[in-house]
């Protein structure tokens, strides 16, 4: 065996080479990710500041602008190891085959508007890698076939903007938030006030380009009508990275009519007014979709905001809510006639003034730390039930309950026909919210406990066996699992306790897809669906 010199100089110089080499192979080791991206030439992306490289240094202003949701955002939240950025289908695929050669859990992120952040954050302490959409984001609008290809990275603002350049009489049913991502939107259905028109963002899906875990590109036909079926509706990060949709366009009027009306007064006689609301909101012209905003005031005053969208002229709309709904009262001046993109900056919670132009920025400014839940209801709540419930939204003045009502052409598409189940039967939907400004322990407990008693307290008036629950809205509450690969059969029965909450009988068919599209749980979060081929730590 050779022996070191006894030099001490020529010793501290190989101990200095040693150490050199230490770190460059730990660099090696820590971030082979690194050296995957670079061999294949994909040079938009960005490392841990940990790593030393250069592109670290738009780490955290990448990793902060897509995170809707402070929660997420806090120091102590792990990090991913790198954040990256593809420009094409041929980069994304790459993207997908470097975080599995270099056994990175991999995260997909559009408009990063998760509620729980499940497209910034790992399963569990696993290494993960963030892939980016937002470079993805080319939005095609075909008049004469009336679709759009839409990149998987486009936000909804985009998709709408572009078909507002190219048509006043054309546009897509979907939600009011102009930076959500179009695929977290669609993959967990997507309602928006066009939907008792004309359905869900995803029933309005005409084919899907999807990225699989082993990096293969493939569209409706070669993934079969069976994963095709799951994408629509079946929950996002769950079956691939989809790298664009193929989107129906449906038809609007010239002019559209608006309206948000706040009323406040004693709890008695809102809670008359929103029973009333149940009785007529699900039933008008599918046309018509008026929301509830319940809110209230340090003051404790208690606040319900009727937000009213009408396919029609406005004169149809004063006749309709006069005959049907007239305990409403509003003056004819508080409803607005304009075109369908005009109502969508309208909605869209955009600063007034803002132009079609603002709805293609991705940034939103007004983020907050939250907590949402969700519910369906299927048989009207009686009056005694809404006054407590608005007794508890007075004690909190960051609360919210927002209820927007279903029937029209929701009642008459089946349970199955995508993966999103909740359709005929459902009266309402409601999302219960609570929201904190600064990032304190003390506040943080009082906003959950606060939320989590609403809920609480609604059970006898919302569905059961099993309370059902609206996936877009997604809710930890209801469990999680730290899925990793091996076998136990029964981490399917432990994923049911929020899977048939969220996909009711669909459920046990999303599996079976899983099971085809990825047996090795590549793509999954704490509440994906999942194989019936992986090990769980339970975390219920």
């Amino acid at each position: 065996m050779a022996k070191l010199p006894q030099n001490p100089t020529i010793s501290l110089q190989i101990l200095i080479f040693f150490h050199h080499l230490t770190l460059l192979l730990s660099q090696t080791t820590d971030y082979p990710i690194l050296n995957c991206l670079t061999n294949h030439k994909i040079t938009n992306f960005s490392l841990h500041p940990n790593s030393n490289h250069p592109s670290s240094i738009h780490y955290n202003h990448l990793l902060k602008f897509s995170l809707q949701n402070l929660r997420v955002a806090k120091e102590s939240t792990p990090k991913p190891t790198a954040i990256i950025l593809p420009h094409t289908k041929e980069q994304l695929s790459t993207s997908v085959l470097c975080c599995r050669r270099s056994a990175q859990e991999i995260r997909i992120r559009c408009g990063g508007h998760s509620y729980e952040g499940m497209s910034s954050i790992p399963r569990g302490n696993t290494p993960f890698v963030i892939i980016d959409m937002m470079n993805l984001n080319r939005v095609m609008v075909d008049l004469e076939s009336e679709t759009a290809w839409v990149e998987g990275g486009a936000t909804l603002g985009e998709l709408f903007s572009a078909i507002a350049v190219q048509s006043s009489y054309y546009g897509f049913p979907a939600g009011v938030g102009p930076t959500v991502g179009v695929s977290g939107h669609i993959s967990g259905g997507g309602i928006g006030v066009m939907t008792r028109k004309y359905g869900l963002s995803a029933d309005n899906v005409l084919d899907v380009g999807l990225i699989d875990a082993e990096g293969r590109v493939m569209g409706r036909a070669e993934m079969g009508e069976e994963v095709f079926w799951a994408l629509r509706g079946g929950g996002g990060g769950n079956w691939g990275v989809v790298y664009g949709w193929k989107v129906q366009l449906v038809h609007v009027p010239k002019r559209v009519t608006g309206f948000s009306v706040t009323k406040q007064g004693p709890i008695h006689e809102l809670a008359k007014l929103i029973h009333k609301w149940q009785f007529v909101a699900p039933y008008l012209d599918d046309g018509f979709h008026i929301s509830v905003y319940i809110t209230s005031s340090t003051r404790k005053e208690v606040y319900a905001t009727f937000k009213g969208f009408y396919l029609g002229p406005k004169t149809e709309a004063i006749d309709i809510i006069d005959e049907q709904y007239p305990e409403l009262k509003i003056d004819k001046e508080e409803y607005l006639e304009m075109s369908w993109i005009e109502s969508v900056l309208y909605f869209s919670g955009l600063p007034k003034g803002s132009t079609t132009q603002d709805l293609k920025s991705r940034y939103w400014s007004n983020k907050s730390y939250f907590k949402t839940k969700s519910d369906y209801v299927r048989e009207h709540v009686p009056i005694e039930g809404l006054e407590g419930a608005l007794e508890i939204i007075a004690s909190e003045p960051t609360g919210l309950m927002l209820l927007d009502p279903y029937g029209g052409i929701m009642d008459r598409i089946s349970n199955d026909s995508i993966a999103f189940p909740h359709r005929k039967g459902n009266v309402y939907n409601i999302l219960y919210a609570s929201f904190w400004g600064e990032e304190e322990e003390e506040e943080e407990d009082r906003c959950l406990s606060w939320v989590r008693s609403l809920y609480d307290y609604m059970t006898p008036f919302v569905t059961s066996n099993p309370r059902a629950a609206y996936v877009n809205y997604i809710d930890l509450d209801l469990g999680t699992i730290d899925f990793t690969v091996n076998n136990d059969d029964n981490v399917v029965e432990k994923a049911r306790v929020w899977g048939e909450k969220y996909f009711l009988g669909n459920y046990d068919r999303l599996v079976k897809v899983k099971n085809v599209i990825d047996q090795q749980n590549v793509f999954s979060h704490k509440q994906g669906i999942p194989s019936s081929s992986v090990q769980t730590h339970d975390e219920l």
